[in-house]
């Protein structure tokens, strides 16, 4: 069956010390296929492929082959790229100082035969062959930073496909549609689709199981360090198998009671944000409730976590709490926790965490200056707070000591969480809560979030993703392409994306600014308010 195969590993194991990170997986995958691989955070998904491509070496006693071939293992990264395996990591590993051209051509650039000089004529037409063999309409001259995010993907892509003859290769694409906007991923995924129909092999690692049963034909799980399931076919498959497969059990989900907020009092409330495409936008969160905000990429909703929390400055705008109003053309993020807003950033790794320093540390940081004093910061009361938030949010780690790098995604997401929770905000602004976390920690994240705001806290959630919004949020407010605001109130992530997407009726003129649109759309499952 080998010679089958476009990639066959079998009986792969990798132990750290007394820990097993990976025992005894097998992975299939044929020729002309698109082959999903996933798992939760901490599975061996990670490990898998860095044995596959040569980072670390597995434990004795496994074998890997290409078309048939065999591989020395360790793999050694030469001998797997002649055997045509490439990758696409989820940074996609492009140079915003070099051109299309120059990114393409990294690590095989053409030479002159005599000086062993770059040959830039040559060089540009190697990456323009193959971004005319895709499809994709980018001039190789263009510098990289100038690209959309999907074309950068495929840029991508075109190197990873640069030395491969068509029909053959198997390009590992490790979260690299995890940037992508929503409505750019079809296209994408086109292009994949086009690649395996030449023949070539897609190994697909993502945390989307959306987008793994819409594009992969099979897909292998992966729990604890073992396969959970192999080679599945994803026809006839649901997102509820997948997660079962991965977490041995069947999810909760995550129940969104209806609530009625009339007579709430309001906990935040900004009004007239203009900024980063906004005019004059406003919006109110009430003690308890949960709003979501999303809408049309570049459309500035999201901008609004930024601008509300002062870590960039509105060209005008107030906040207003129970605490105090800001003028958010002058503040900074300090006024605005001092009036009880708190940013849960999306980048945790650039702007939330500190990774080489504990759990019990990171969630103390914002608090040190309130409960600490300048002769003695104490750590009793850092201890009691990281212990109530590990238990509260199934954090999973060995202790409230141990260092954020050691985590997964999800549980770094959770510590960030309870980071900014631990400073009783009146409001706590969430962007893009569940980006690359697993089905289990997502669950667990949004339930936690659910929770706070039935203990009074005041919610907004900022995110892309429409079945976050539904499963969290009491309204969902939709920044559309005409600039208005809608507020939907909907169990259907289909409501939220038509909405997205939804094109303006042709009724005169768009208003300057966002305003709030009060019809009542029940045929689209939406109220409005």
């Amino acid at each position: 069956m080998g010679t089958e195969l476009r990639l066959e590993a079998r009986q792969l194991s990798k132990t750290y010390g007394g820990s097993r990170a990976l025992q005894d997986a097998d992975l299939a995958v044929a020729p002309g296929e698109i082959h999903a691989l996933v798992g939760q955070n901490g599975c061996g998904k990670s490990t898998l492929v860095k044995i596959l491509t040569g980072y670390h070496a597995p434990d004795p006693g496994g074998s890997v082959s290409v078309d048939g071939t065999g591989l020395s293992l360790p793999v050694r990264w030469s001998e797997a790229s002649a055997a045509g395996v490439s990758v696409v990591h989820q940074d996609l590993g492009l140079l915003d100082q070099l051109t299309v051209a120059e990114n393409i051509g990294v690590g095989g650039y053409r030479h002159a035969k005599t000086t062993r000089k770059i040959d830039w004529r040559a060089q540009n037409d190697v990456a323009r062959r193959v971004l005319d063999r895709l499809r994709v309409p980018v001039d190789p001259t263009a510098p990289v930073t100038s690209l959309s995010p999907t074309r950068r993907a495929e840029v991508a892509i075109a190197r990873a496909l640069r030395d491969l003859e068509p029909g053959r290769g198997l390009i590992v694409l490790d979260e690299a549609t995890r940037a992508l906007p929503r409505e750019e991923l079809d296209r994408f995924h086109g292009l994949l689709k086009r690649i395996v129909a030449e023949g070539t092999s897609i190994l697909m690692v993502s945390h989307n199981l959306e987008e793994v049963l819409r594009f992969a034909d099979r897909v292998t799980v992966l729990r604890d360090g073992r396969v959970a399931a192999g080679a599945l076919a994803t026809k006839g498959l649901a997102e509820h198998d997948l997660a079962r497969h991965m977490l041995g059990r069947t999810v909760d989900a995550v129940v969104r009671e209806e609530r009625d907020f009339t007579g709430a009092p309001a906990v935040a409330t900004v009004t007239g944000l203009t900024a980063r495409g906004l005019t004059d936008f406003a919006l109110e969160i009430r003690r308890g409730e949960v709003v979501g905000l999303t809408g049309l990429p570049g459309s500035g909703f999201e901008w609004v976590p930024r601008l509300v929390a002062g870590v960039e400055r509105a060209k005008a705008g107030q906040l207003t709490t129970g605490r105090r109003t800001v003028d958010l053309s002058r503040a900074d993020v300090s006024d605005c926790l001092k009036a009880g807003v708190a940013l849960v950033p999306e980048k945790r790794v650039v702007e939330g965490l500190a990774l080489e320093l504990s759990i019990r540390d990171n969630i103390a940081i914002p608090d040190v200056n309130r409960r600490g004093r300048p002769w003695f910061v104490g750590r009793r009361w850092q201890s009691s707070t990281a212990a109530e938030a590990i238990t509260r949010l199934g954090i999973r780690a060995r202790s409230a000591r141990s260092l954020i790098r050691e985590l997964s995604g999800g549980n770094q997401q959770k510590v960030l969480l309870a980071k900014w929770l631990a400073v009783a905000p009146e409001a706590v602004v969430l962007h893009e809560p569940t980006q690359a976390v697993d089905v289990g920690a997502r669950a667990d994240i949004l339930r936690s979030i659910r929770e706070a705001a039935s203990r009074g806290l005041g919610v907004l959630l900022v995110s892309i993703e429409p079945a976050d919004l539904v499963d969290a949020c009491d309204r969902i407010l939709v920044v559309g392409r005409d600039g208005r605001v809608r507020t939907l109130r909907t169990h259907e992530p289909d409501d939220v994306f038509e909405a997205v997407y939804e094109e303006p009726a042709p009724t005169g003129p768009a208003p300057a600014g966002p305003t709030t649109d009060t019809r009542d759309d029940r045929s689209a499952g939406t109220e409005g308010r």
